[in-house]
């Protein structure tokens, strides 16, 4: 194996970085999943467009990537809709529309197609059906190989594992984490939510609007999720300390959001200096709206990755394990707080052996419960002191 990579190399990046196929202008990669999935698969898009100049990539995504391609300025292409199959997008799997699917991608006829949704069991023989002329992902011990692959380990931070799969595909890295710009025609809609909650606070005993800080208390698996109380206080203190605050999420996240406003309000904050948006901002606006935030501050969730791809100072809820995986590379923008928790609070099972071959337990205990709200608060002050936002907000390209 040793002589084989060194015999085909063609210089360094996270991994290996191979020779590069021949002839590739259109490539493919496969990554279903939530937000967060597909901002971990940006920094290769980046490389593999670097280093096939010319190319197009499409991502074999979810209707919420193409919200994200369509409402940023990004390296992605196009997003084709996956259909519903086993262990590569949840739902009641259509045979006739996986057949049409396949149909469809065949005559795009791909050069080079990229797995990075996982071990591979499942996606790997999906990614065989595209027809596409080179493949290269990551491999699971009982996955399909593909013709170059990459041995998947659970703990591996996610866009350095796709990193080291486009290595494979002969693209170094042009970049650690992603880079999203937004984009000018969501602008108002991003300013007229600011200036609602800045209305609110300068009819509160006269009060000038502050900085904006944004919280976002959801996260797909309710384990990341810090209780709603501790957002509230972190949220009372904020307003008390001059900001407007804003708690997003989305539709089915209203009542989470309500929840936080009400404790804050409970809590002293005056009545509409917390505000919820739940459900009123799509991708393109809240993308608009984070840009000319001061600080976020959310659990592992895709609305921080977002964030961070706009280059907005974030503060984090980790429990240890996501952190490995998810977690931003600096600490100067981006601070986070551990929970160090490595068994279920209800039954006892060992939280830390998850994966391809060890199915979670059935509780939804929040692992990060013991992260404490002051501590949050104090980075929380200190990135807003050295904010570039106060400065004036940001002009979009």
């Amino acid at each position: 194996m040793e002589g084989t990579i060194r015999d085909h190399a063609a210089g360094r990046g996270v991994g290996p970085v191979l020779g590069k196929f021949d002839g590739v202008s259109r490539i493919a990669v496969l990554r279903g999943g939530g937000l967060g999935d597909l901002m971990f698969a940006l920094p290769a898009v980046s490389a593999l467009k670097a280093a096939y100049p010319g190319s197009t990539v499409t991502v074999l995504g979810t209707p919420l990537h193409a919200s994200l391609v369509q409402g940023t300025a990004g390296p992605v292409d196009d997003v084709r809709i996956l259909p519903y199959a086993e262990g590569v997008r949840p739902g009641q799997e259509d045979p006739a529309a996986v057949d049409t699917f396949f149909a469809d991608m065949r005559r795009e006829a791909f050069d080079l197609a990229l797995q990075l949704h996982g071990g591979g069991r499942h996606s790997n023989p999906f990614l065989l059906r595209l027809g596409a002329r080179h493949t290269v992902g990551t491999q699971t011990p009982d996955a399909t190989p593909l013709e170059r692959n990459l041995p998947y380990a659970y703990y591996q931070h996610e866009p350095l594992r796709a990193l080291e799969v486009a290595g494979l595909a002969g693209a170094p890295p042009v970049g650690l984490e992603a880079s999203l710009e937004p984009l000018a025609r969501f602008a108002a809609a991003a300013d007229g939510l600011l200036d609602q909650a800045a209305n609110a606070r300068a009819g509160t005993a006269g009060r000038k609007a502050g900085p904006v800080v944004v919280i976002h208390p959801g996260a797909t698996d309710p384990r990341r999720r810090w209780p709603a109380g501790h957002f509230a206080e972190l949220a009372a203190a904020c307003a008390a300390d001059g900001c407007q605050v804003l708690v997003t999420g989305d539709h089915s996240e209203r009542q989470l959001a309500a929840d936080i406003v009400a404790g804050a309000e409970s809590a002293g904050a005056g009545a509409g200096l917390v505000r919820s948006i739940a459900g009123e901002a799509d991708l393109g606006t809240l993308a608009a709206l984070l840009v000319r935030a001061d600080v976020m501050v959310a659990n592992d969730s895709g609305p921080r990755h977002l964030a961070q791809a706009l280059g907005t100072p974030t503060v984090g809820i980790y429990w240890a394990g996501n952190l490995i995986n998810a977690g931003p590379l600096g600490r100067s923008l981006h601070r986070v707080h551990l929970s160090w928790v490595t068994h279920c609070p209800e039954c006892g099972a060992d939280v830390t052996q998850v994966g391809w071959t060890a199915p979670r337990c059935a509780h939804d205990s929040s692992l990060v419960a013991g992260v404490r709200p002051e501590n949050v608060y104090s980075d929380v002050r200190l990135l807003m002191a050295t904010s570039p936002h106060l400065r004036g907000r940001p002009a979009f390209p």
